[in-house]
């Protein structure tokens, strides 16, 4: 069922609602809505034991916009999200939506328990630098360029494996929302320039966490996940067998559960 709810700001952030059960927020990484990318499989497959709610972030899908960009409203979006769910919630972030549930942990939201799937923060030199002016580059460029530089100077795929994406169905819907990359390079903060975390930022977590990876994801994203772990108080740490940055829902919806009850 699609509903809206209004943020702090006034802008009216849309959600699906599926299942019943303990409530259970999906929270996004970058380049994807509630119509496209992971969450709607994994919605499906946990909504018989949940109430799930995945939406859309700001600025994505039949969420509104605000014509300046702050993480804290991003905050304030989860936290009405969170609200429209009955107070608390159970919540899973993947990349840039897992820092996103980070920092919302941090600032004291309900949140009962949740689970963080490779937060994409670079905390060694073992891969190339994230260049330091990556967010007002990516603002500064158009779709198909800034999904382009997201992918190879952020992420750290070849140009080669880009070149190719652009021949591939998805390519447009993410161009749909490539406006919303500055956000998810902002969301990181400076947890992706090759520094040790600065375990400070997230001292006030109470919450149960459950840090994840994927046993094939890389070198350096498996490190700064470990890295995490040991930064959040009284966080867990797992491993997906098999499994890289793309998860599949059925590979990450049994950690979920598992976590979560």
């Amino acid at each position: 069922m699609t509903a809206t709810v209004v943020s702090q700001d006034g802008t009216t952030i849309a959600y699906d609602r599926r299942g019943s059960g303990p409530a259970l927020v999906l929270v996004d990484g970058a380049l994807c809505s509630r119509a496209q990318g992971p969450m709607p499989e994994l919605a499906e497959l946990l909504a018989a034991d949940y109430t799930v709610y995945n939406y859309d972030r700001r600025g994505r899908g039949d969420s509104g916009d605000s014509p300046e960009y702050d993480v804290e409203r991003e905050i304030e979006d989860l936290a009405a999200v969170i609200e429209a769910a009955g107070g608390s919630a159970y919540v899973y972030g993947t990349s840039s939506g897992a820092a996103l549930t980070l920092r919302a942990a941090a600032a004291g939201l309900p949140i009962t328990r949740f689970v963080a799937f490779e937060p994409p923060y670079v905390v060694d030199d073992s891969r190339k630098q994230i260049p330091a002016t990556w967010v007002s580059d990516l603002r500064a460029l158009g779709p198909a360029d800034a999904v382009k530089y997201f992918m190879t100077k952020g992420i750290g795929l070849p140009g080669i494996v880009v070149a190719m994406m652009r021949l591939m169905p998805g390519w447009k819907g993410m161009q749909a929302v490539a406006h919303t990359l500055p956000y998810d390079a902002a969301m990181l903060g400076d947890n992706c320039f090759g520094r040790p975390l600065d375990a400070e930022q997230w001292a006030t977590i109470e919450a149960p966490a459950l840090v994840v990876n994927g046993g094939k994801s890389p070198g350096w994203m498996q490190t700064s996940v470990k890295a995490l772990a040991s930064a959040v108080p009284g966080a867990k740490h797992e491993v997906v067998a098999g499994q890289n940055h793309v998860i599949k829902a059925s590979a990450i919806a049994p950690v979920i559960a598992g976590f979560c009850r």
